[in-house]
C-alpha cells in the first residue's frame, strides 16, 4: 500500500525483506552500498525443474547484488542461521531448566 516503496527502501543502510512476495524488491529499490537480508522463501512455478518449482526470495537477487555491498541469497542465506539459533536457544532453555540433579524440571 506504500505509494513509493522504493523511496523508502533506498533510505535503508540495512534492508531486511520478509514479505512473502517474490521479486518485490528490485535493484533500483536498494541503496547503493547497502546491505540486503532477504528472509523471503517463495515457491515459484518452474517447469524446467523436476519438482515443478524453484525457491526464490522477495528480492531480485541478480539486480540487487549489483547495487548492494552485501546480500543474502535465497535459498541458503539466512535459513541455516535460523536453524542454528533455534537449536542454540533450545539447548539454552534445556540447560536452564535442568535441576542440580541433572533432570529436567517441570516448572
Amino acid at each position: 500500500r506504500t505509494s513509493d516503496l522504493g523511496a523508502i527502501t533506498r533510505m535503508a543502510d540495512i534492508l531486511v525483506v520478509a514479505v512473502g512476495q517474490p521479486s518485490l524488491i528490485r535493484g533500483d529499490m536498494v541503496k547503493s552500498g547497502g546491505v540486503v537480508i532477504d528472509v523471503g522463501m517463495n515457491r515459484v512455478p518452474d517447469n524446467t525443474r523436476e519438482r515443478g518449482y524453484r525457491i526464490t526470495g522477495d528480492v531480485v537477487f541478480d539486480e540487487a547484488k549489483e547495487v548492494a555491498a552485501a546480500i543474502s541469497p535465497v535459498p541458503l542465506g539466512v535459513g541455516p542461521m535460523t536453524i542454528a539459533m533455534l537449536l542454540s536457544n533450545t539447548v539454552d532453555v534445556a540447560v536452564r531448566s535442568t535441576s542440580s540433579k541433572g533432570s529436567i524440571s517441570s516448572s
